[in-house]
């Protein structure tokens, strides 16, 4: 997939303005743009406003989160391709916004350099967007490699987590919390064998001094620390999402599951950890005893960064043992991977094929509920307004359905933020709906989706392979007969899928 990392930024409760913003690009050889006049300073970086299309082609999109679309980028002079992270400026509505988008790229200048993160080449600003132009890892993501290969180790866990938490280590140790650690946000820089793993995403990330605490409810839901859901917080939040990532290396599954969100979080706050289940019997008790220390409930009896890399089962020359771990371990990661694609191409197909008569309905809607007519909505006017519209929902749903829509967190929802949303929670399930996404992906009209059907509609979305579309079919085919049928598809669509939100400030 290469950099997947989402645009985005994230709310701190940090007092203190970080330093002023200089001297953010850093421009490639031989490209020198004439400087435009003084007068045409970017809003967002503060600095004259560059055309980054004149020093880079721009080619396919590689990944998108929410408030950005990673694109190959290749450098016209050298030849050389990055990936560029495209931030819209439209979305940025406030100050903390725009703070937000500055904060991620001092952070990557600040943390620059390290074997284990993402270089951040030069940030760029035009009139419509910022352009972060990163190194480009085109190794594909940690999970996506593990299963390729296909036979797996306590050793190459133990390798793997030790890159993750030598990035913790680098942060914590120069005052950055990263705090949305999860295995999707780390990327392997090449193909090759020994490829270093990078870590990508720092748009939640913060600065921190010791001793500061923090409330804001951000991170991944199977990844997010028992006392980030309290609202309250250090850069201990980081040790317990690696321990995660690592027991799901041992594991294949994270190990607090439910089929929402919010039922993932009641598991956190139980603390309950299972090492009964298989593998856990045949795991060393050196790895367990270094699992349980990272995901102890109390952060402050939580290994630090350096205790982790000083374990016994962690060390390079450690006792993590080189035999094969039980191959059903990768067939559970296979799954949790593969479930997730065919949905999101699914909802995705289910949002574009809304008819004009529906949108208008939900255009209606919107324009009641802005009662001050300023183009968007705020908890407020959104709780004032869904009785009106025969809504029984109480105040934590309205404000769970505020959070869900509020993608760009600013604390109000635009037009197009109520469509999405409004359309994923109330229209998904109509049976009209899903048979037209079935539809879809079923383009011969045999009731079925074949491996054929998924491959062109993954295609399509830059989703599939070979492998992603066997694990997909396996995992909804539950009579076995090698293909997706019209129930199989509605069970998918309508199972918990906890895709986490990124939430910022509230």
């Amino acid at each position: 997939m290469g950099n997947c990392s989402s645009g985005g930024a994230a709310a701190t409760t940090y007092s203190e303005n970080p330093a002023p913003h200089n001297g953010l690009t850093v421009l490639p050889p031989d490209s020198n743009p004439s400087p435009p006049p003084p007068s045409s300073l970017g809003r967002v970086l503060g600095r004259p406003m560059e055309d980054v299309r004149s020093i880079y082609i721009f080619g396919r999109e590689l990944g998108r989160g929410q408030f950005g679309v990673t694109y190959l980028v290749t450098h016209k002079v050298t030849k050389e391709q990055f990936a560029c992270k495209s931030i819209a400026t439209r979305k940025l509505i406030n100050k903390d916004d725009i703070d937000d988008i500055r904060r991620e790229v001092q952070i990557m200048h600040h943390l620059t350099g390290h074997r284990n993160i993402v270089e951040l080449k030069g940030a760029y600003e035009d009139r419509h967007s910022v352009n972060l132009i990163m190194e480009l890892c085109a190794g594909g993501e940690l999970f996506d490699r593990i299963i390729a290969k296909g036979h797996y180790s306590e050793r190459a866990a133990a390798n793997s987590c030790r890159q993750i938490v030598t990035v913790v280590h680098n942060c914590h140790s120069m005052g950055v919390m990263h705090r949305d650690l999860k295995p999707e946000n780390f990327l392997l820089l090449s193909k090759d064998d020994d490829s270093p793993l990078k870590a990508t995403d720092f748009g939640l990330s913060v600065f921190f001094k010791p001793g500061d605490v923090f409330k804001d409810l951000v991170g991944s839901a199977y990844y997010v620390a028992p006392e980030v859901l309290r609202r309250s917080y250090g850069p201990e939040a980081d040790i317990w999402s690696a321990g995660v990532i690592l027991y799901i290396l041992l594991s294949g599954v994270p190990p607090f599951w439910a089929e929402n969100e919010q039922g993932i979080f009641d598991a956190i706050l139980r603390g309950h950890i299972d090492f009964v289940s298989d593998p856990w019997p045949s795991i060393s008790s050196s790895a367990k005893d270094l699992v349980k220390k990272m995901l102890r409930a109390d952060p402050k009896e939580r290994l630090s960064a350096l205790e982790v890399l000083n374990h016994p089962w962690m060390r390079v020359d450690g006792d993590a043992s080189d035999k094969p771990l039980d191959i059903a371990v990768l067939t559970r990661m296979k799954q949790f991977r593969a479930m997730n694609k065919l949905k999101k191409v699914a909802l995705k197909v289910i949002a574009e094929n809304l008819s004009e008569e529906e949108i208008i309905g939900l255009k209606e809607m919107f324009k009641s509920m802005d009662t001050d007519n300023s183009g968007t909505i705020t908890f407020e006017e959104l709780k004032a307004g869904l009785p009106k519209l025969g809504s029984k929902l109480s105040e934590s749903e309205v404000r769970q359905l505020m959070e869900a829509a509020d993608v760009d967190g600013n604390g109000t929802i635009d037009y197009i933020e109520f469509i999405t949303a409004t359309m994923h929670m109330n229209r998904m399930e109509r049976e009209d709906h899903l048979y037209k996404a079935f539809e879809y992906f079923d383009k011969d009209k045999s009731g079925y989706i074949t491996m054929e059907e998924l491959e062109i509609a993954l295609k399509k979305y830059n989703m599939g392979d070979e492998k992603t579309i066997k694990e997909i079919i396996a995992e909804v085919d539950t009579d076995h007969d090698g293909r997706i049928n019209y129930d199989e598809f509605v069970a998918m669509m309508r199972k918990g899928n906890p895709e986490i939100t990124h939430r910022r400030r509230k």
